[in-house]
């Protein structure tokens, strides 16, 4: 079907330029979610559309549709929006090239999925959670199919197909009339989540938050659990986009070829990733997926770059112009962030360490000079394998600071989100206990 959309699109494109990118997305989407153990939404939903940008005298214009029927009107609005932008040399479409082979990123037991069967799956999930003495705050599981496919005035067709899964459940956990919450996600391209080891995993975390205690203000060695790592380092990536490093908005901008964090990390974008959550075999462009040195033993070696960024800089598109849907246009966006340590620590032989499972209000933290301070979320005072439980407490510093120092704690990884990353220990973090004035 989209690829006879595509050739309507371009009988109809053309007629107003020779320089076109048509981008056409087709998703299906299963949705569950409850509040407590009882399902209050469900949804099955199929959404097709394409998104047509034209350059016509040096400057682009942009339109969308979700009406297969108004092919030729959208190209018309492409058109006439680009009579309304100014010209601007930057703007291209990619350029032909092969595209790389990419595994793990679909799996066709989607087809055979059903609102039944995941609404039975999930409830079993979540009526699981009483058998450890908590009770289930709400639950989702989501799956869904899509495919795009890019074509280009410059040759590009380019074709891809993914699936994606993901279960989510957050819980309460109650002794003598204290009250802590947890919560915990997990996603794969493939259906092979395991709902019960998740739910394990989730209680026995709001079972030890129990009895937290208070903790004095000082500088303690922290180690950030999976999510609370990718919470701080959401703020460090920001730095790395080629957007903001031509905005001025880069505490790295001029920092190439510098040492910017220990030289124990390397750090890369890798949309060629088998299984990766963001693995794919071409961006939102048309660009095909590769894989970036941002960071090579703690030196700076790259930046993101989308088509648009890359020729204001002379350069090559990095393979990440990413966009939400065909609703828009594609922006600078990661695919797979892998940060490789070169070496670890055990959390066992760890005297003294504040560790944090999660946080709250990472948001806040300044992209451009990497200052933060946020809550620390289920949070354990650790040594030497023992843990006890902490009240709120924050913490605060500089993530840019902080990494020169870092280490990865054990050798597991897992991928939230973009990044694909161990917990990591970072020195010296100033904790501010609940009582602090």
């Amino acid at each position: 079907m989209i690829y006879e959309i595509a050739e309507e699109a371009k009988r109809e494109i053309s007629k107003y330029s020779d320089t076109y990118e048509i981008y056409i997305d087709r998703t299906e989407l299963l949705e569950l979610d409850s509040q407590k153990t009882e399902l209050n939404f469900a949804k099955e939903d199929l959404s097709l559309g394409v998104g047509i940008r034209i350059i016509k005298d040096g400057a682009i214009g942009f339109a969308f549709t979700s009406d297969m029927d108004e092919i030729a009107k959208t190209c018309e609005n492409a058109y006439l929006n680009s009579k309304l932008n100014t010209k601007d040399e930057f703007y291209s479409f990619a350029e032909y090239e092969k595209l790389p082979v990419v595994k793990g990123t679909y799996d066709k037991r989607f087809k055979d999925l059903d609102l039944d069967e995941l609404t039975g799956s999930l409830k079993s999930v979540l009526n699981s959670v009483e058998d450890y003495g908590c009770q289930v705050s709400s639950g989702g599981f989501s799956a869904a199919e899509g495919e795009t496919l890019i074509i280009n005035s410059n040759g590009v067709e380019a074709y891809d197909n993914s699936t994606g899964f993901a279960i989510g459940v957050s819980i309460n956990a109650v002794k003598d009339g204290e009250l802590t919450t947890a919560y915990d996600s997990d996603s794969s391209c493939l259906y092979d989540l395991d709902g019960m080891a998740l739910v394990e995993d989730i209680c026995n975390l709001a079972m030890d938050s129990l009895g937290g205690e208070d903790i004095e203000t000082s500088d303690r060695d922290v180690v950030l659990d999976y999510h609370a790592a990718t919470g701080l380092l959401s703020t460090f990536l920001s730095g790395f986009n080629a957007d903001n490093v031509q905005r001025g908005r880069s505490r790295i901008a001029d920092k190439m070829d510098e040492k910017i964090i220990t030289e124990n990390l390397s750090i890369y974008d890798d949309s060629t990733i088998d299984g990766g959550l963001n693995s794919s075999r071409c961006d939102d462009e048309g660009t095909a997926s590769k894989r970036t040195c941002l960071v090579e033993d703690g030196v700076l070696k790259g930046f993101l770059y989308d088509i648009y960024t890359a020729n204001k800089d002379g350069v090559k598109s990095s393979s990440n112009g990413f966009r939400s849907s065909y609703l828009g246009t594609p922006s600078v966006g990661a695919s797979n962030l892998l940060f490789d340590f070169k070496s670890h620590r055990n959390l066992d032989d760890i005297d003294d360490a504040f560790l944090v499972t999660d946080v709250l209000g990472a948001h806040t933290a300044n992209p451009i000079t990497g200052d933060f301070s946020v809550e620390a979320s289920n949070s354990f005072l650790v040594s030497n394998g023992d843990k006890k439980p902490i009240k709120k407490a924050m913490i605060s510093g500089n993530i840019y600071d902080l990494l020169a120092d870092a280490e990865a704690v054990g050798t597991e990884t897992k991928q939230r989100g973009s990044f694909i990353i161990p917990k990591i220990f970072l020195p010296n973090v100033r904790v501010v206990g609940n009582n602090s004035n």
